[in-house]
């Protein structure tokens, strides 16, 4: 994500760093390859990748952590990024209409990137919360090159696009 980018979401950049459970704190200190590793494999898009893979994703993705109420994507915007919640939490509105609200685990903004048009939702984060963010160059070769995510990303698009022409 360029910096810029970083600058206009209000995040700092981090390769991916700990946060401890209950701590409001957010940690400057790089974490160890094998708890990164731990980390990136707790994401159930990612528990099928061999270590190896994940140590390859690792380097594809940047480490953000935001305030609360900070809006991460704009309905209606470009989009240039994919996120991963870490830890906290993230709304999604449409509309303006709160739809849901993502959590550990949850992905947004892979509809913008695989269409190549404008944000379909706008979203913040509820409370602090640490998010991984994988730029659009980066969410293609992430896609290309490990089949188990693409088709896990894929099935989510298609049910929120399904569960949001019911909102509509």
């Amino acid at each position: 994500m360029p910096r810029h980018r970083a600058a206009a979401i209000g995040v700092v950049r981090r390769r991916l760093t700990p946060v401890r459970p209950g701590s409001r704190a957010i940690s400057s200190t790089p974490m160890a390859t094998d708890e990164k590793l731990e980390q990136l494999r707790r994401v159930p898009l990612f528990a099928a990748l061999s270590g190896r893979d994940l140590q390859e994703l690792g380097t594809l993705a940047d480490e953000v952590d935001v305030l609360d109420g900070r809006v991460l994507t704009r309905q209606g915007e470009t989009g240039a990024e994919f996120f991963v919640v870490l830890d906290g939490a993230v709304e999604v509105d449409i509309n303006g209409s709160v739809v849901s609200t993502l959590g550990k685990g949850d992905f947004l903004g892979e509809i913008a990137l695989v269409d190549g048009k404008p944000r379909t939702a706008t979203t913040r984060a509820v409370g602090p919360t640490r998010l991984m963010v994988i730029g659009h160059r980066q969410f293609h070769q992430l896609m290309d090159d490990f089949p188990t995510v693409k088709t896990c990303v894929l099935e989510a698009l298609a049910e929120r696009v399904r569960r949001n022409e019911t909102i509509q």
